[in-house]
């Protein structure tokens, strides 16, 4: 991509010829400026396209730029916590000519990616994992006389889960040489909140604590020798100093050597910075740089939590390209009826882990402020917090995506489901999410979910069902998941009122005598589609939406199991151990040992791409249910 860098007049076109970060290290400080505003305009251009983590990844590139040109990746190991902002890092690492595909099907991930590089040295995706990562590559590294360094770097809204706290607990303790690099830039996904983000805030620039101090020198040494015996001593409590001023103190009492905070998008600064802690070899050093999230994309660095994650969009304008077919999602159907439920029972309350918007939210923390709380990247804390909430009368409810709620689930056992609490988990972005991939599908939810005494789970088969399942789920004495998917909905009509549903009864929707199809969820929908392309193949197919996973309702479908003598089930969800495993269970125990298929996805971790793309790879579409069916006729 050519630019015209505006102190020379020249044309550059520097990024074409970084194909390593050996090139990198022979460019002087101006040229790796040129390079920042290239990376950039490579970023925003590709993104726009394909969507993707935005405003993360330009919030970095000066510190990426530096990151590599200082340390010898990539025998020094950088680990990249989430990983949304590891796109100028995958420019960098030789991955420039396929940078065009970021997050298609078939193309590159839009995370760390061992697979993708020796420069990924860990996969990444959830939140607050680096240190605890980098330790453990440092201890190996001491163990093995490899004098390579590690440096994670993470972001001030990763820092304030527990594990990231347990992980700088442990070096400190340890020892080892680790760099750890505080990206602060005051955001997670959305405004950072908690008392750690307001103690990260009392900052001063490294800039600014030079010009504070060239101040007092200048005013001290007019006081002759007087002036110079005070200056000696403010010289040797000069950290001190900073350190009242900067959240220091803090790492230091944790062991490390802490070091800024320092601006994050000046080269020279990072560089000369960078180098005096890749000659350090005295145990773990913390860097705090400050960085402008979005930076270099206006509309970025005004609303970054809106382009913190992003579908293409118009570069011109920032406005989002018009996608979907217009169908409200069920996050929006979720946040809209908890809203109208707040307004009938002054009991609830909404619980997220950082993600108001994501989990729909918003307009109840507008509402009810009051009632909502946002507890950081800290899920564990969430379900114990709700769990304290309802022991004390309230009815909570937690929305969370199915991924980040498998680092709960030791606290919905223990804290919740044992002593049988009146809490919601709301699981959005159950089964495959689409381009963020393996970390973010949450395809295992209904296996971990199964097992736990006293859980009811839910799965709507549309976006009414839904609703009226969060009305069921209020007024349920004992916990609730309920599971949902990404995007928008079937666009029935919605009910105008809400009513009970009767827990563990499903619903027959078509009658029929040949084959029993059991789908679960968003799976309903294309089930009924291929119900009806069978019976014009003259297969008559029973079509039961369960709406539980817990309980089964185990008379409706022994009854139609046995009537059928076949048995097809679909889910969105992995098929080891999931509610087709559910069902043949129950069928086995009532003696009914029929020819059952499981149609879910396989024991492997799935890829990123589109949801329709990926069911239908499962087989889990209209198409693959017709042909599963027509298999188990044959039999």
């Amino acid at each position: 991509m050519l630019i015209v860098d505006p102190q020379t007049d020249q044309r550059a076109d520097l990024l074409e010829t970084i194909n390593s970060p050996r090139d990198l290290r022979g460019l002087s400080l101006q040229e790796m400026e040129i390079l920042a505003r290239e990376i950039r305009e490579t970023i925003i251009a590709t993104v726009a396209q394909t969507g993707g983590h935005l405003a993360p990844s330009l919030g970095v590139v000066e510190l990426t730029i530096a990151l590599h040109y200082v340390f010898d990746t990539p025998h020094d190991r950088l680990v990249w916590d989430v990983g949304h902002q590891a796109y100028a890092h995958k420019l960098l690492t030789g991955r420039r000519d396929q940078f065009a595909t970021l997050r298609q099907y078939k193309g590159m991930s839009g995370f760390p990616k061992r697979a993708e590089s020796e420069y990924d040295p860990v996969e990444a995706g959830h939140s607050s994992t680096s240190i605890s990562h980098g330790l453990g590559m440092a201890a190996a590294k001491a163990i093995q006389a490899d004098n390579g360094k590690v440096i994670a770097i993470i972001g001030d809204g990763s820092m304030t889960a527990g594990m990231a706290f347990e992980g700088l607990n442990h070096a400190g303790d340890l020892g080892r040489d680790l760099v750890v690099i505080l990206n602060d830039n005051e955001m997670s996904i959305s405004k950072n909140v908690g008392a750690l983000s307001s103690f990260l805030s009392r900052k001063l620039t490294g800039r600014t604590i030079r010009r504070l101090r060239d101040h007092i020198e200048e005013r001290l040494m007019a006081l002759s020798s007087v002036g110079e015996n005070i200056l000696t001593v403010l010289r040797k409590s000069e950290e001190s100093i900073k350190g009242f001023f900067t959240p220091g103190m803090l790492f230091e009492a944790l062991k490390f050597k802490y070091i800024g905070p320092i601006p994050g998008h000046e080269l020279e600064d990072l560089i000369a910075t960078l180098e005096n802690v890749r000659d350090h070899n005295h145990g773990p050093v913390l860097v705090h740089v400050i960085t402008t999230k979005g930076k270099g994309y206006k509309p970025a660095e005004t609303h970054p939590g809106d382009y913190h994650g992003i579908g293409p969009f118009d570069i011109a304008t920032g406005a989002p390209k018009k996608s979907g077919n217009g169908v409200v999602s069920y996050t929006k159907v979720f946040g809209d009826t908890l809203c109208r439920l707040a307004r009938q029972d002054s009991r609830l309350v909404a619980i997220t882990a950082a993600m108001p918007e994501g989990t729909g939210l918003q307009p109840f923390s507008a509402e009810f402020p009051e009632r909502f709380f946002d507890v950081g990247i800290a899920e564990q804390h969430a379900v114990t917090f709700a769990a304290g909430l309802a022991l004390e009368g309230m009815r909570p409810f937690f929305a969370v995506y199915s991924s980040f709620m498998q680092r709960a689930l030791d606290q919905l056992i223990h804290d919740v489901c044992l002593p049988n609490l009146p809490v919601t988990i709301a699981l959005d972005r159950s089964g495959v999410v689409g381009a963020d991939g393996p970390t973010h599908h949450g395809v295992f939810d209904l296996a971990f979910l199964r097992f736990i005494p006293n859980l009811t789970v839910m799965a709507p088969k549309d976006e009414n069902e839904l609703q009226q399942m969060l009305y069921t789920a209020l007024h349920h004495h004992g916990p609730v998941v309920l599971r949902y998917p990404r995007g928008s909905g079937e666009g029935v009509a919605m009910d105008a009122s809400f009513q009970c549903l009767v827990i563990g009864k499903g619903e027959l929707l078509r009658a029929g005598n040949d084959v029993l199809l059991l789908p679960i969820g968003n799976r309903v929908a294309p089930a009924l589609v291929a119900a009806a392309y069978l019976e014009q193949q003259g297969i008559a197919a029973a079509v039961i939406n369960p709406r539980f996973l817990k309980p089964l309702d185990s008379e409706l479908i022994t009854t139609w199991a046995a009537q059928t003598g076949r048995v097809v089930t679909i889910e969105d969800n992995s098929a080891l151990g999931g509610f087709g495993s559910g069902v043949l269970q129950l069928l086995n125990e009532r003696g009914l040992h029929l020819p059952v298929k499981i149609l879910g996805y396989g024991d492997t971790f799935i890829e990123h791409g589109p949801q329709a793309t990926l069911w239908n790879n499962a087989g889990i579409d209209a198409d693959g249910i017709v042909k599963s069916v027509l298999e188990l006729m044959r039999l």
